[in-house]
Order: C-alpha cells, then structure tokens, then sequence
C-alpha cells in the first residue's frame, strides 16, 4: 500500500505543484487548502505523514493548531511544516509543537522529497525492531517495537524524532553524542539551534513527570551524553 500524506497548503498552484512531485514518488497525497478541510479529513482517518503550511487565508496560526490536533492524536506521526515563514521563532515554535522537521518554501523539491523519505526510513526502522530492542536504564525504558520511552513507568509523550535522540543517547549511557550524530541517528538535517530546542523540550517533557530530572547532560563545545 503506498504511504498517505496529507498536503495542507492555502495557496491552490502551490499544492498542486507540490502535490504532483511527491505523487510522482509514488506516495498518495490528499490535499487540503484550509484549516476545516483539513480537520475533517484527520477526522475521518489520519494519514501516514503530514506536511503543514501554517498561514491557511487569514488564519495566521492555522498550521500550528493543526499540529497540536494531530499530535494530540497520534505522539508519532510524522509532521513537516513547509511555510514561507523563516524565522527562528516560528520555527522553534513548530518543533515545540511535536513537529518533526521545519522547511522553508525556498528549499528544493529534491530537497524536499529527500526529507519526506527519511522520515519514512525512520518509521521503517522502528517497525522492524522487535521486543527484545528494548533498554532499560534506572528509571527509563526505551521500548523501539512500541515508539514508546517510560520514566518510572509513566509514558513519556515524545514526538518521532525526540524518540530517535533518546535512543541514541541511550544506547551508549555516558558517551557523549555530538550534534551530527544526533542528527544522523535520527535521521534529520537541522542547524545546532533546532538540535537545542529539541533537546530542550525533551528535558521538559521528562520533567513534567519527575522535577529532579537531570539526565540529559550538555556538553559545552561537543554536544550531549545521558549522565547516570
């Protein structure tokens, strides 16, 4: 069955644009030009991946709550916003949502596709791991055949590629991992910036379960380790 991805672009040649050349990848695109089309499709059934832009007509911020919807539906679908808007700001703003990567329009549609298909990689990897990919450290469990990170048994709501850095720092508990093997383990191609704010909102969502939290250590100059 090829993968569904929803497109939700305002601007109708736009999507149609870009909606042929992922077509032409093979892949199932549904497209939507506003916030309501696309809400009542995600709630009909939610595709395999998501791209967003975030100003749909007036509404400026209509590409974030889409975001917050899906991720309230699914912790690991994969979502890229694909928007005109640059600015650090907004793009932390959109990975601080559960957002899995953050383009702009000016980036290649070779570019693009490059980065729909390693998302998809990612997804690939963790359905062929089985149970026994499982590491267990103190109070954390890292369970790769279930997406899912526990502390002291509580799920610890993570986003693909926050799951992705877990697992990567955990494997090796206390060596340090810098940002281009962070960024190789899971798979994405970001500046140091999106490498910290997502470091930062993985540490908050561990803290949201236990306040001492203190685990996640920087190394300044290098890059981060999981201390014991």
């Amino acid at each position: 069955m090829p993968k569904q991805i929803i497109l939700v672009e305002d601007e109708p040649i736009l999507c149609e644009n870009y909606a042929r050349s992922i077509r032409e990848q093979g892949y199932d695109v549904f497209t939507c030009n506003t916030k309501q089309q696309a809400q009542d499709f995600l709630n009909k059934r939610l595709p395999d991946l998501a791209i967003l832009d975030i100003g749909l007509g007036d509404d400026v911020e209509a590409g974030f709550d889409l975001c917050r919807e899906i991720r309230s539906l699914s912790s690991t679908l994969p979502i890229i916003f694909l928007t005109a808007r640059d600015s650090d700001f907004d793009t932390i703003s959109g990975l601080r949502l559960g957002a899995d990567d953050y383009l702009s329009k000016d980036t290649s549609m070779p570019h693009i596709l490059a980065r729909i298909a390693a998302l998809f990689r990612r997804i690939q990897a963790l359905q062929e791991k089985t149970e026994s990919d499982q590491i267990r450290h103190q109070q954390l469990m890292v369970d790769a055949s279930r997406f899912q990170v526990t502390w002291n048994e509580d799920i610890v709501d993570l986003s693909l590629t926050e799951f992705w850095m877990i697992y990567s720092l955990v494997r090796r508990v206390g060596h340090v991992k810098n940002r281009e093997q962070l960024m190789q383990d899971a798979n994405i191609f970001v500046d140091d910036g999106t490498i910290t704010s997502h470091i930062k909102r993985i540490r908050k969502k561990f803290k949201e379960i236990d306040k001492q939290f203190d685990h996640i250590e920087t190394v300044y100059g290098v890059g981060y380790r999981w201390k014991t």
